[in-house]
């Protein structure tokens, strides 16, 4: 059944005639979707509709069994490839206007990462710390719901999921049909790797190369470049991401030096620096490191011979000074020069710092999110001269590995036999059998993904660079968002009608103008494509046509070949955009079929372009 909290928040923003008109079930399994036209209610559900998206909102629930599984799916943009990729957040404070937050800033990373994937993000409504029965009964119902959706949605782990439960999707669902899955399924170890930490480094490892350019701006003249043995690094964050970051720094950085952490239950510095390995395998053990380690230090009397400043509120460690602050929680708003808007710490009172590489999760759509975000760096990059590497121009090595398992296609020897989909026993057998292969595999996409990382944040920090540098007055984030938007914008200019068409309503050539009206109703479709005995594309049927039939007073089982345009309009599946635009326009039609010799593929239409391609944001790049 649907979470109460999401039916609460669903009756209060939307009203009983939306329910009636938009809710699809389908054997228990309940839809209600929105597209880029429905600004009115999406703005209901605190979605902002613009130029980039979003191109799909779902509301998703199962009422065919008495536990509460449901949620929103938001596929925010296509521009950079189908399907979209992002992954499944599980909370119960869950709401649309947060995974559309969390979808535009995948849109943003796999543009900026040149993955031919859109930004997409799902969420569970529902408690953490489930019994583990339950939490995977909930990720399987949920696989059923999305599923619908398979070709413009690719699962992956966030908050609330991980790499077991991608298992229980592909189980589900099929092998090429979630990402960040374990090894026996061929994945790659995302989280136990670190892929998103390693790219933080990397990106460091790319600034201390490139930042002594930035001297030739007011606020970078006095800029010095540490030793390596005088780098040093603080943490905002020992989880998933920090304690890689902190492991990943010391193999690629050996001289470089680790002098604060913070996790829930405090903060850490000295500027001796931490023990990295030590910090790792506790934080591996038992999660929580700060307190613990302080505690464990003052009974072993180790804190004589390297003293260790502890706090009990974490985000105190933003007082303390490094040359690089690696913000690593799960805290958007870490800074801000007001403190009524609550950031972990004011401007006024930050430690001092030569370079933010942002681990979190930190970008928002939200104009009033941007604006505070404008203004802090504002005071931070541009009156104190700290550098910051936006979220998605770095983090993006979970979803760089993770795009590996669908850029290097699993072979049809060692996809799940449909016959057992869903049967874990059955799975859990035949994945065993084919261990090898799959382990193989496994080494073989985490090789291409390690070398993708690299060159892909190497390449983001210098156009980071370079953009500050062309503009002295652009910001950080305005930086990052023209890298993201001008790939999004080549990406687009080379779409073509393969890239963009959608199904299109057939009808046989022996039916009546009758059925023809009643299948354009149905639809909603502009045009009808019609075929033949040997299912070839004989002409099409429009609501012109139907309405100059019903003028002429033509019978109703008139056959649709009296009717019917024999000389079709059409799109070959290479066509780009520009040519699908004057093409309509030339013949001042709406829609056309997508042909490749007589078979049709697809549809095109006019209102189609409008909401899936980027011509405003074209412009805009362009004038």
């Amino acid at each position: 059944m649907i979470p109460q909290a999401m039916l609460a928040f669903l009756k209060e923003r939307l009203p009983e005639r939306t329910w009636r008109n938009r809710l699809l079930n389908e054997q228990g399994r309940c839809y209600m979707e929105f597209n880029t036209l429905d600004v009115d209610r999406l703005a209901r559900l605190g979605i902002q509709v613009d130029d980039l998206g979003p191109h799909l909102v779902v509301c998703m629930w199962d009422e065919s069994t008495p536990l509460e599984v449901g949620g929103y799916l938001v596929v925010d943009n296509l521009a950079m490839g189908k399907p979209s990729m992002g992954g499944i957040r599980m909370l119960p404070s869950v709401t649309p206007a947060a995974i559309h937050n969390l979808a535009r800033g995948m849109t943003l990373k796999n543009a900026a990462a040149q993955l031919p994937y859109g930004g997409g993000k799902s969420g569970i409504v529902a408690k953490p710390g489930l019994p583990h029965d339950q939490h995977t009964e909930i990720v399987r119902r949920f696989a059923r719901l999305i599923y619908r959706y398979k070709e413009i949605y690719l699962p992956g782990p966030d908050v609330g999921t991980n790499d077991e439960d991608m298992k229980t999707i592909a189980i589900e669902n099929g092998i090429d049909h979630a990402l960040s899955k374990p090894v026996d399924m061929g994945g790659n170890r995302i989280d136990e790797l670190g892929a998103a930490a390693g790219g933080c480094v990397i990106a460091l490892q790319a600034l201390l190369e490139e930042m002594p350019r930035l001297r030739s701006l007011p606020q970078f003249n006095t800029f010095k470049l540490p030793h390596p043995n005088q780098l040093t690094v603080m943490i905002q964050g020992f989880g998933a991401v920090g304690a890689h970051a902190a492991r990943i720094l010391k193999e690629r950085l050996p001289g470089a030096r680790v002098v604060g952490v913070s996790d829930a239950s405090g903060y850490l510095y000295t500027p001796e620096g931490l023990p990295v390995d030590q910090l790792f395998e506790l934080w591996q053990a038992q999660g929580l490191v700060c307190r613990p380690y302080f505690i464990s230090s003052m009974l072993s009397d180790q804190i004589s011979e390297r003293p260790v400043k502890f706090g009990s509120d974490p985000n105190d460690l933003l007082r303390e000074s490094a040359f690089c602050l690696i913000p690593a929680a799960p805290i958007a708003h870490y800074l801000d020069t007001d403190p009524a808007t609550n950031p972990c710490m004011v401007v006024d009172r930050m430690g001092s710092w030569s370079v933010i590489v942002e681990g979190a999760n930190t970008y928002s759509p939200d104009p009033a999110r941007q604006a505070i975000r404008a203004r802090m760096e504002r005071a931070v990059y541009r009156a104190r001269g700290v550098l910051i590497a936006t979220d998605y121009l770095v983090n993006s090595g979970g979803v760089i590995f993770a795009a590996q398992e669908h850029l290097i296609k699993t072979p049809q020897e060692l996809r799940l036999p449909e016959a057992i989909l869903g049967d874990r026993q059955a799975v859990q057998g035949w994945l065993d059998a084919h261990s090898s292969e799959l382990a193989l595999l496994a080494a073989r996409r985490l090789a291409a993904a390690e070398d993708y990382r690299e060159n892909v944040i190497r390449r983001n920090m210098r156009e980071l660079v370079d953009l500050l540098l062309t503009d002295a007055d652009m910001l950080p984030h305005e930086a990052a968002a023209q890298i993201s938007i001008r790939r999004i914008a080549s990406r687009e200019r080379h779409r073509t009608a393969a890239d963009l068409m959608e199904p299109m309503p057939t009808i046989a050539d022996t039916a009546s103008v009758r059925q023809a009206a009643a299948l354009l109703v149905e639809t909603g479709a502009p045009i009808l494509a019609v075929l033949d005995t040997a299912q070839q594309l004989v002409g099409v049927v429009t609501n012109f046509d139907i309405t100059r039939a019903a003028s002429l007073a033509s019978p109703e089982d008139q056959p649709l070949a009296e009717i019917m345009t024999r000389s079709v309009v059409c799109a070959a599946p290479t066509d780009d955009i520009l040519t699908m635009i004057r093409r309509l326009e030339s013949h001042e039609i709406s829609a056309m079929p997508v042909v490749e010799g007589k078979h049709v593929l697809g549809m095109i239409s006019a209102d189609l372009l409008a909401r899936r391609s980027l011509l405003r944001l074209l412009q805009s790049q362009t004038g």
